[in-house]
């Protein structure tokens, strides 16, 4: 799946440490603070989820882009330790059949 992570960190310092683990988990940087990558599993998003959470503290905010996800976008924001999760689906929905012609007796 493809994912972008953008970073809004709350230091220098930790600007650093989340562009080390970002890269470790193979993202690469198009813009300054936002990470991309076409190939993240779900596993491995887990884990770096897990893994972002530990290196960030109430003053750091991300958000992170996946497309698809159960045929979706998924938002997902972490802001003052808490993640928060929006799903969004196509609202268009199929073309409905046209009903059958009446039969004249």
């Amino acid at each position: 799946m493809f994912v972008s992570i953008a970073v809004d960190p709350g230091s220098e310092g930790r600007a650093k440490e989340l562009a080390d683990l970002l890269g470790q988990y193979g993202f690469e940087i198009v813009q300054r603070g936002l990470w991309e990558s076409a190939f993240v599993s779900a596993d491995t998003l887990g884990r770096l989820k897990r893994d972002l959470d530990k290196a960030t503290d109430a003053f750091d905010r991300l958000r992170l882009f996946q497309f698809p996800l159960d045929g979706a976008l998924v938002l997902t924001s972490l802001k003052e330790k808490k993640w928060r999760r929006i799903v969004a689906r196509n609202s268009v929905a199929a073309p409905k059949p046209a009903p059958a012609a009446k039969k004249r007796r």
